[in-house]
């Protein structure tokens, strides 16, 4: 496989996880991450313009605690790409046009790495920026606050500052765990966190050793398994087989929620990302 087909595999994964549990993990970024107070929230069509490659994350008509209205746009972005800047500026011009309001943008950095891509166009006839933001500036401990692993998880993605970092992953994964509601979502959250892990290269060993220590399903006789990625393939089949039969329950049925979950053996949170998925 080419490099170029790697890295675009790869990135879908993020994307992939990011876009599933977005309904849940959001509320939680705009506070902590972005700093907003937000009273009023409206999700809005993110198809603003039908031949784009790609449709923008998070789309929101919002209201602060000034009273404010405003369109907010966001993205969450793994490559260090030159041209965000520009596909930044096309949105800007479409969601103003489309909705006359302002609008604010956000690119949200994953890697814990410092981003060298432009924010802003200043040219003779026009001037323009977005917000680029690291989630590695914010403490992990401000994600496992929340009572959801899904945005437990993205604790992994934060800053442990000068706390040892074996301690801190140990910490995630344990609030992981407590809060998962079956082996299955433990899992699917766990498999999650392994792919997240690789954003952060310096802290894959801790993780390992975390993951030993935690867990049933990484005792000594699958350890070697483990390391080889051997496993990995196990986890994913399983949460595809179960995604896939999430899908078929909501497309072919049109049941309830709470009963999909319940036939699937699935959590209610992964069935309203599957449905969440589906609509766009």
């Amino acid at each position: 496989m080419a490099k170029h087909d790697s890295i675009k595999n790869q990135t879908g994964q993020y994307d992939k996880i990011i876009r599933e549990n977005l309904e849940i993990t959001l509320p939680v970024i705009i506070k902590e991450v972005l700093h907003l107070d937000i009273t009023q929230s409206e999700e809005l069509p993110d198809d603003v313009q039908h031949t784009k490659e790609r449709k923008s994350d998070a789309l929101k008509k919002v209201t602060d605690t000034s009273g404010n209205t405003y369109v907010l746009h966001i993205e969450f972005q793994i490559a260090d790409e030159k041209e965000m800047v520009y596909r930044m500026a096309e949105y800007f011009i479409m969601l103003m046009r489309k909705y006359q309001l302002p609008v604010k943008q956000y690119v949200i950095f994953l890697k814990d790495v410092d981003p060298t891509m432009s924010t802003a166009i200043n040219a003779e006839t026009m001037v323009y920026n977005y917000q680029l933001i690291r989630i590695a500036g914010a403490n992990y401990k401000l994600f496992l606050k929340a009572d959801s692993p899904e945005v437990k998880m993205l604790g992994i993605l934060g800053s442990f500052g000068k706390e040892d970092s074996y301690k801190a992953i140990k910490a995630i994964v344990n609030e992981v765990q407590s809060f998962a509601k079956s082996d299955f979502a433990e899992i699917r959250y766990f498999e999650q966190l392994r792919i997240f892990v690789q954003l952060r290269g310096n802290i894959g060993q801790q993780f390992l050793k975390v993951m030993e220590s935690v867990t049933k399903y990484f005792k000594e006789e699958n350890d070697v398994l483990f390391k080889r990625g051997e496993i990995k393939g196990k986890l994913q089949g399983e949460v595809e087989k179960s995604r896939n039969i999430v899908e078929n329950l909501i497309l072919e049925l049109g049941l309830s929620d709470e009963t999909i979950a319940r036939i699937a053996d699935v959590s209610l949170d992964f069935v309203k990302s599957i449905r969440a998925g589906l609509k766009k």
